[in-house]
């Protein structure tokens, strides 16, 4: 099934561009400090981040009871 709708796909730069051609290209630009990283307003309230590594903490135990079986 087909959209009229459908985006085209992104084009992307050949194989040989380096990591800082490519960085270039996208207007990436190196952190200049951990606080440019820092967005507190992901989370709204305490409990929902409390919830988020709560809910974090649990998948990666779970994962590793599943190694340690295997």
């Amino acid at each position: 099934m087909t959209s009229d709708h459908a985006e085209a796909a992104p084009t992307w730069p050949a194989d040989d561009v380096s990591v800082e051609e490519l960085a270039g290209l996208q207007g990436v630009e190196p952190v200049t400090s951990v606080d440019d990283m820092a967005h507190p307003e992901v989370f709204g309230s305490d409990q929902e981040w409390e919830a988020f590594l709560a809910d974090l903490y649990a998948s990666r135990r779970a994962d590793l009871a599943r190694g340690s079986s295997s």
